[in-house]
């Protein structure tokens, strides 16, 4: 149960910022005091309504034990009712309350890769990137691609692009995984239905102050890009390839002419896979003390099958079936399993903190 001190705090502090917004007049303290309360609004919000009904239950209280009979049977099927809601009141506070990942507001890096399937399953990347390209342009995000690989028969072998926006790795940090597409593919003449799959990487991307990388810890090559088959599509050594060796992660860029751009891109995915692997082999110390793949950052297992002949996905995690696959795919129905999963995520983290993990 929150004690009513911490309540009557929650609701003070947003007080005192709404407050504050009145008198401030410097640009940079708006913005900061605006951004504070936007996040403490909702939970104030909650922290009234609980309040209100902890009052309003005392009050109940003590007329349902009064002489007036019939006052009594109307306070006391009130009261029944009101602690029949405080418990899911208690509990939405509570989940507002739990601690945040410090990446939730980062920008991501978005990484998508064709897996077993050959043709159909790069086809299926490209299905994946143009459903995210639509979710976050729902969401009012920005996404720029770095790299791509396109495949013959069309999709892509690989896709790396930047997704811009406030609090989106807090939305798309559980799309990380195998997703396993089952259809006919257009290439497929007797109908058989061909099962293949797709990774999906989503990296946060770090501020210069999250991770440091040495100069003399990296190791720079330049060469000629190449494009489809080997050809030289470039007369200057504009491509560059990065590797950091005390971890061996290397990263290649070669969209742009400009080797200045090529390495200033090649530097942004590197910084941001060095700090997921941190972050990852933290997640993985943790996992010992709390199983479960939401939130955990393993991307080892298929978490996600789109069945196309039943119009079915299904998120294997959280044993979610939708049976609106067309709505799915094309991002505008993705909502209903980010939704869930931000839930799921928040009530285990809840009952391990209760259970003091």
């Amino acid at each position: 149960m929150i004690p009513q001190d911490k309540i009557d705090a929650l609701i003070a502090k947003f007080e005192k910022v709404e407050a504050a917004m009145a008198s401030v007049t410097k640009g940079e303290e708006i913005v900061r005091l605006s951004k504070e309360h936007g996040e403490l609004k909702p939970v104030a919000e909650r922290a009234r309504e609980l309040g209100s009904i902890r009052r309003q239950m005392r009050e109940l209280e003590e007329l349902a034990g009064g002489a007036d009979r019939e006052m009594a049977a109307i306070a006391y099927d009130e009261l029944q009712s009101l602690k029949e809601k405080a418990p899911q009141v208690e509990m939405d506070l509570q989940l507002m309350l739990l601690p945040k990942d410090k990446a939730d507001d980062s920008s991501v890096i978005l990484e998508v890769r064709a897996g077993t399937g050959g043709d159909e399953a790069a086809i299926f990347a490209g299905d994946l990137f143009k459903m995210y390209q639509r979710y976050a342009g729902l969401q009012g995000w920005r996404v720029e691609v770095l790299s791509a690989s396109e495949a013959e028969k069309g999709g892509y072998k690989e896709i790396t692009a930047t997704v811009s926006g406030d609090g989106v790795y807090a939305r798309m940090k559980f799309e990380a995984g195998v997703h396993r597409v089952q259809r006919v593919p257009e290439t497929e003449t007797q109908g058989r239905i061909h099962t293949s799959a797709a990774t999906v990487a989503v990296l946060p991307e770090p501020e210069e102050v999250d991770i440091v990388i040495e100069d003399k810890d990296l190791r720079i090559d330049v060469f000629r890009a190449s494009g489809p088959g080997g050809q030289s599509v470039n007369t200057t050594d504009s491509a560059v390839r990065i590797t950091h060796l005390p971890t061996g992660v290397s990263v290649s860029q070669q969209d742009e002419k400009s080797q200045h751009k090529n390495r200033a891109k090649a530097m942004m995915i590197l910084r941001a896979r060095l700090y997921d692997a941190e972050r990852a082999r933290v997640d993985a110390e943790r996992s010992a003390q709390r199983k479960g793949m939401v939130g955990s950052g393993d991307r080892s297992e298929r978490i996600r099958t789109y069945n196309y002949p039943q119009s079915r996905v299904t998120d294997h995690r959280i044993n979610l079936t939708l049976y609106n696959l067309d709505e799915v795919i094309r991002g505008d129905a993705l909502h209903e399993f980010v939704d869930a999963l931000t839930t799921q995520d928040r009530v285990e983290r809840l009952a391990a903190l209760n259970a003091g993990v």
